[in-house]
């Protein structure tokens, strides 16, 4: 005891200390950047003042972990991808660097929240979805874990988009989360790369018979790198996300005596260079919006290779062995040109053998697969990607024509194994195909999605060399998903296994399987899931203006809206309960509250009419008091990852309905089961393994066709959205409502169901989920059952987190290993 209470003074002088230190840099930064006393600064000069102070504690480990890597001669791992959905990164960093609590007293000390701190700070509109949330967990597991990882994406200016609902329809508005400049950025302008578009490429002949490239009048870009510390947790571990801005190259201001025409074209380089990165997502409805896209993607791709080759070799280390010590990770196929573009800088620029610098590219490049369908796999048209890059298009030529001759071997005669593994084919330019042939792994992100991937998609590749396929389960982050949004529940968890191991290693959160049983600690576990749905509660009053019960169950659907998503069957079902309802004196049901949260493509229409059917039918329902609020229906506007971390937490059933081999593995569904949330799902993407993981159907409600009966309906065209209509009286009623007037007039929806046929089987799996919500209802009247499947799914959410995923990337894939940084 007295050694304990020695400790804790030891820890209590330490604590102390902290606090004296950051609340003397905390008033020297303000004064430094202000010139104010801190009771005048405004709530966003605190917060900037705030992460500055942080950043101090920052930079002298990020010096330390670059300089480490540098002298040790570490491999490292560079992980590309078009997005980065970061979130905030205040909350995170003071986490990770293990001085929050110590922040929060000292802006005390000044009559300061930390909490209204935090909301000052944007979400940095650096991705959209899953996609770039991954990527974002990826980078912060990588630094958890010691491991010697990277980020490189693009520094856009606008986000996707704010979203509005203004009427019931989704408006779009500019994301400038760039207006109060971006506080953990470091501009590096001395590490510009130039990267070239346009011009003519061709090999001359030189007169001893060689081959010289001659690349003429091209127009080059200058990327400018923007560096954003990735902080590891309670380590001394900084790694780095670079983010590549496009600027106008050096010579520009030069404008010297120019011509009213030199000026004109002066003007139009300088627009076309600001348009590479001004928006998240050109808009893909025109030809000059995707020719934008790929032009993102080169530049992305031309500068984060040959920052990489010139850092490399200012090490001292030799070329030959750079697969050795170098390995980018191309996550899904945005950065596929990677494959070409390293090439290009080996053969033209090291001068090294085609032979050789195909093989250390090849060991040096692997590929994340995120899509099963064919249509979403990238690819260009020939005469769009020859004149814009025209010596990479001359590389992927060369690349394609060795490959075939490859393949031509393999299979002789046989021109249709040659028409399904061309790069270059029906004068498009393969991107997955790229990335395949140029690397050495290629891995999905859940096993379903895996085996699909395996059977159909790229089947020809993985017949052709099997054991490049390999599963990756994707993961999210628990200090932000769970630690981070749900600190009642984190400290719960700590107070009942016993021990904080689990915030470095998530998989001993199965030490709660102890306490499923447990009535006082379930007794707790309730009590917290009822405070944070208060606090979804009061978010929705004042975002929304509606009263929802906290009570009710809530039940949430929240990701990008996307047909086969099917936030549109969800949305019909409560419009057939709230039917029932009206109509059926012998029909009860719970009380429920929908939540609905996502984004559609701006030109993607169908998506955009759920959205206003989906804000229709709550206009209806949430002020029909005949009901006495059995049914609330809320769409929470501009869903993103901090009004995520309110609304993971606070839900008692997760939607999960996408068409059954659609959704690779889908990252929502984690976040949900890792605060407890009840899975309601088709056998998909990770569903199948969280499933697995929680003990079976008893801990989650699983509905709907299969995979393969999805897969064998496309392939025999048997299905018949008519005959469901016809056959399936609670379908055709809801439907009839899309035009009666009910919602007002959706003849739109109503069509896209019946006309297109129904493409990812809403109709088909319509009374399943039906079914699906009675026991739902039916398990949540059993409180303690319902309690203890809550507690089973938090206690096997730890094999969900990307420090799991992660490890499996840097040993089976990547070759890396920790490092210890002093």
């Amino acid at each position: 005891m007295a050694r304990e209470n020695k400790e804790q003074k030891q820890k209590n002088r330490e604590f102390e200390q902290l606090k004296e230190n950051l609340k003397l840099r905390f008033v020297n930064t303000a004064h430094v950047m202000w010139g104010r006393d801190i009771k005048e600064l405004t709530e966003n000069e605190v917060y900037q003042t705030v992460a500055a102070t942080a950043k101090q504690y920052i930079t002298d480990n990020w010096i330390k972990t670059n300089k480490t890597y540098a002298e040790r001669q570490e491999k490292q791992v560079y992980y590309f991808s078009i997005e980065f959905l970061l979130g905030r990164l205040l909350k995170s960093n003071l986490m990770n660097l293990g001085i929050e609590e110590a922040v929060k007293e000292v802006l005390e000390d000044f009559h300061l929240s930390l909490s209204e701190t935090f909301e000052e700070e944007p979400d940095a509109g650096l991705g959209n979805g899953g996609l770039g949330r991954l990527a974002a967990c990826f980078i912060d597991s990588m630094a958890a874990h010691r491991l010697p990882g990277h980020g490189c994406s693009i520094r856009y200016q606008y986000g996707l988009f704010e979203q509005k609902i203004v009427d019931g329809n989704q408006v779009e508005i500019p994301d400038n989360w760039l207006k109060n400049g971006f506080a953990w950025e470091y501009r590096k302008p001395d590490k510009a790369i130039d990267v070239k578009f346009n011009g003519n490429a061709y090999m001359k002949e030189m007169e001893d018979g060689s081959l010289k490239l001659v690349y003429e009048n091209p127009m080059t870009v200058m990327a400018v790198p923007y560096d954003v510390p990735i902080v590891g947790y309670h380590n001394n571990t900084v790694n780095t996300l670079r983010l590549w801005n496009a600027e106008v190259n050096r010579d520009f201001s030069d404008y010297g005596m120019l011509t009213q025409e030199q000026l004109r074209q002066k003007q139009e380089y300088r627009n076309f260079v600001e348009s590479i990165t001004q928006f998240l997502y050109p808009d893909d409805s025109t030809y000059d919006g995707r020719r934008m896209r790929l032009i993102q993607e080169y530049f992305l791709v031309s500068a984060g290779v040959q920052s990489i080759v010139r850092h490399y070799k200012k090490t001292g280390m030799d070329i030959h062995e750079f697969g050795q010590k170098i390995a980018i990770h191309i996550n899904d196929t945005h950065p596929a040109l990677c494959v070409a573009e390293l090439m290009r800088i080996l053969v033209d620029e090291e001068n090294l053998e085609w032979n050789e610098a195909w093989a250390i590219t090849k060991n040096t490049i692997a590929y994340t697969n995120h899509t099963i369908m064919p249509e979403a796999l990238e690819k260009w048209p020939v005469d769009m990607f020859k004149p814009l890059l025209p010596r990479i298009y001359m590389i992927i030529d060369e690349i394609n024509r060795r490959w075939l001759i490859d393949v031509r071997d393999r299979y002789p005669n046989n021109e249709d194994k040659v028409h399904a593994l061309s790069i270059i084919q029906d004068n498009m330019v393969h991107m997955a195909r790229l990335a395949i042939v140029g690397g050495h792994s290629v891995n999905g992100v859940a096993k379903i999605h895996t085996q699909i991937l395996k059977d159909t998609t790229l089947h020809d590749f993985y017949e052709y060399n099997p054991r490049m396929f390999n599963n990756k389960t994707n993961g999210i982050t628990h200090r932000r998903w769970l630690m981070g949004a749900n600190p009642e529940l984190a400290d719960l968890i700590d107070a009942t296994i016993g021990s904080r191991r689990w915030h470095r290693h998530p998989e001993q959160l199965d030490l709660l399987n102890d306490a499923v049983e447990d009535k006082p600690f379930l007794e707790k576990l309730n009590a917290i899931k009822h405070l944070r749905k208060e606090a979804l509660a009061a978010y929705v009053k004042k975002h929304n203006g509606l009263e929802v019960d906290p009570d009710s169950i809530f039940d949430i659907q929240v990701k990008r809206i996307h047909s086969y998503k099917r936030q549109l069957m969800n949305i019909m079902h409560i419009m057939y309960q709230y039917h029932k309802l009206k109509t059926d004196p012998s029909f009860d049901m719970l009380p429920t509250t929908y939540f609905f949260g996502g984004k559609a493509a701006p030109g993607y229409y169908i998506a955009k009419e759920t959205i206003r059917l989906i804000n229709a039918v709550a206009e209806k329902i949430n002020n029909d008091a005949s009901i006495h609020g059995k049914i609330k229906v809320v769409f929470i506007e501009n869903f993103g990852v901090s009004i995520g971390e309110i609304v993971y937490p606070a839900a008692d059933v997760s939607e999960q309905i996408s068409t059954a081999s659609k959704e690779a593995s889908g990252t929502g569904n984690m976040k949900f089961m890792m605060n407890g949330a009840i899975t309601l799902g088709t056998l998909d993407g990770a569903n199948v393994e969280i499933r697995d993981a929680v003990g079976g159907d008893a801990n989650c409600v699983i509905f709907g066709l299969k995979a393969d009966e999805v897969l064998n309906y496309y392939a025999t065209g048997t299905y018949s959205a008519w005959n469901e209509y016809n056959t399936n009286e609670n379908v055709r009623t809801v439907m009839n409502q899309f035009t009666d007037g009910t919602y007002g007039n959706f003849q739109s929806l109503y069509d896209y169901l019946l006309k297109d046929n129904d493409e990812f089987f809403i109709l088909k799996d319509f009374n399943a989920y039906a079914d699906a919500h009675v026991e739902i209802m039916n398990r949540y009247q059993k409180r303690f059952q319902w309690l203890r499947s809550s507690a089973m799914n938090i206690a096997n959410s730890g094999g969900f987190s990307s420090d799991r995923t992660i490890d499996e990337y840097a040993k089976e894939i990547w070759q890396i290993k920790p490092v210890m940084i002093p």
